[in-house]
């Protein structure tokens, strides 16, 4: 699979900053291909038949489509998975499910490369159980994160694992490319602005309860459907909630309207967001 010139950039800056600085941080908004920048950059790592990488993630969706989309860019490399339903490392690259792992640390053999994908998650418990255990293993292993959002909270949590960043590829580069297109915005007053400036930073972001306890009400989820119907009508839409809760009230009152809607959380199994999607 041949990698866009803004990509392989990417990856050229990625592999450099991995050998400088022994870890690293990608940015890459959604749309750029991040998951072929990953494997581009993983791939470069294990050119020696010993060499051992865990691609790790936190949803059987992505740990799936991280081994597609690395097999595509890397056909020449084996793959293998570790999850709750088959625990191999026998690939050269294995791509994991950080809960899974984390329950079974001492199962990991010594890496050269690990890989955290959507890594604004890396300062979770879980994720510093497996960098800890990976670097103890050898020291020299190379730690390197991808994230689309990487500016959450404090970012204290990032910073304690990535020394730098290597590259972020910004949206303008590539709505001037014609990789995306511009988007069209529209700001709906429905008077929740004030209350809104009001609700106070969790450790990593706002506390969505206190955003469901504004925005969770019958006149304010009333106007988000009569708003869409006028601007969007017959579109296909996503609408995030603040909780499951409010998720589920959005979707009564598109129902209330005529609306074809369903909920979608992760607490639900991967089969159950299938068939509703």
């Amino acid at each position: 699979m041949m990698l866009r010139p803004r990509q392989r950039e990417f990856v050229t800056r990625s592999i450099e900053a991995l050998r400088l600085h022994g870890n690293t941080l990608g940015v890459a908004p959604t749309g750029s291909g991040k998951t072929i920048c990953l494997s581009g950059t993983a791939g470069e790592f294990l050119t020696h038949p010993d060499a051992k990488a865990c691609v790790l993630a936190h949803r059987d969706e992505l740990t799936a489509q991280n081994r597609s989309k690395f097999s595509r860019v890397n056909p020449g490399i084996s793959t293998s998975v570790f999850d709750s339903h088959q625990k191999s490392w026998a690939g050269q690259a294995t791509f994991a499910m950080v809960q899974t792992l984390v329950r079974n640390l001492d199962q990991m053999p010594t890496l050269d490369l690990l890989v955290i994908d959507e890594a604004h998650h890396c300062a979770a418990p879980t994720y510093r159980q497996v960098i800890d255990k990976t670097l103890a293993r050898n020291p020299k292993a190379l730690i390197y994160g991808v994230t689309a959002t990487p500016n959450r909270g404090d970012g204290k949590g990032l910073r304690e694992v990535f020394s730098n960043v290597a590259d972020q590829i910004r949206l303008g580069e590539l709505i001037r490319s014609g990789h995306l297109v511009s988007p069209r915005t529209f700001v709906i007053d429905v008077g929740t602005r004030e209350a809104l400036d009001g609700v106070k930073k969790l450790a990593e972001d706002y506390d969505m309860n206190a955003v469901a306890s504004i925005m969770n009400n019958a006149p304010v989820n009333e106007a988000v459907v009569r708003h869409w119907k006028d601007k969007a009508a017959g579109r296909k839409t996503i609408a995030f909630g603040a909780t499951v809760a409010h998720a589920e009230a959005v979707r009564d009152a598109f129902l209330a309207g005529g609306v074809a809607a369903a909920v979608v959380h992760g607490e639900m199994s991967e089969a159950d967001r299938k068939a509703t999607l």
